[in-house]
């Protein structure tokens, strides 16, 4: 046998890789169908989108090293709030905006990483908890700059690469919102791909072996929450970019759990577990409010209570053992 046949009949290592498939295509191709198809429901499209990024920044730190978090939103909420209020002030322009978003989020992540990654997983629960809750009433009392419950109004955006112009539609918004989501994809994916990303699960399944082997767990895990706070933060500027309004409800608890909900319905730590979750969740949840305005939450309930139940790791978590009894004999 030749080196290069046996190497043909290597098993595989089941290694995670960023090679690009017809499955990657396809589902990439999905939103851009959507644009054509759903020209009159962009701004759900354009919602469902920022959704995935805000999941995918929250799979990072729970589903890649188990770092369990119930105020993500902070950082969400500070990158609107960077974002909203420069062009509140008079700098509309978008990618910059965004950057800036990322900044203080990023900063803020780093902060508050050393005391969420001390802890164990309760502690890191209301360490993450409670930093959301003093950022939300911190923006509550700070009427003055953030307009507290009245929310921060005013957000005029420059074009778009000077071209571009933020439509009454909505197309610029929705393509805008996904082109940055795909360019963050591309680099966690790579990230994750990494002997970095390798590290994380490792920490996640055995984090007191990692020490032996000499892995510095404390600073993988200060490093994974800061990019996961940047990309939450990315995911809050495009949200006040294209909303043009920020509110309250960027830092809120619920904002926290509902994508949490998404991370767990699409599966956690997949890499388009936060997608399909997300999508599923959004859609969900516009059907059944428009169905059953008043009890629409109970039945998004019966939906994730089922998901747990019978889909062990979420819908993708599911497919996943649907394809291995398949292969099974």
């Amino acid at each position: 046998m030749t080196a290069a046949a046996g190497a043909r009949a290597a098993p595989s290592t089941g290694l995670p890789d960023d090679r690009w498939t017809r499955w990657d295509t396809a589902l990439w191709l999905a939103p851009i169908v959507a644009f054509a198809v759903f020209s009159d429901r962009l701004e759900l499209g354009r919602d469902v989108v920022i959704a995935a990024l805000f999941a995918l920044s929250l799979d990072i730190v729970l589903g890649y090293t188990g770092v369990v978090s119930l105020g993500h939103a902070a950082f969400f909420g500070l990158g609107a709030y960077t974002a909203g209020l420069l062009a509140h002030h008079g700098w509309g322009e978008p990618l910059t905006g965004l950057v800036c978003a990322a900044a203080v989020a990023a900063v803020a992540g780093y902060a508050t990483s050393f005391l969420v990654v001390r802890g164990a997983a309760l502690g890191q629960l209301m360490i993450t908890l409670g930093v959301g809750l003093l950022l939300h009433e911190a923006a509550n009392k700070a009427h003055a700059l953030t307009g507290g419950v009245d929310g921060l109004g005013d957000i005029v955006m420059w074009r778009l690469a000077g071209v571009f112009r933020f439509d009454l539609e909505g197309r610029t918004a929705y393509l805008y919102s996904l082109v940055v989501t795909f360019a963050a994809f591309l680099l966690v994916r790579r990230v994750l791909s990494s002997p970095f990303g390798l590290s994380l699960r490792a920490i996640r399944e055995g984090m007191a072996r990692m020490p032996a082997l000499g892995v510095p767990v404390g600073r993988r895990l200060v490093a994974a929450f800061t990019l996961a706070a940047a990309l939450a933060g990315i995911a809050g500027g495009l949200q006040a970019q294209s909303a043009r309004v920020v509110t309250l409800d960027v830092l809120s608890f619920e904002r926290s759990a509902t994508v949490l909900i998404m991370l767990v319905l699409g599966g956690a730590g997949r890499m388009y577990g936060a997608f399909i979750g997300a999508g599923l969740f959004m859609l969900a949840r516009d059907y059944l409010a428009r169905k059953d305005p008043v009890y629409w939450q109970l039945w998004i309930g019966g939906l994730l209570i089922v998901v747990v139940l019978l889909a062990r790791g979420g819908i993708l978590g599911l497919v996943e053992t649907l394809r291995a009894r398949r292969r099974t004999p």
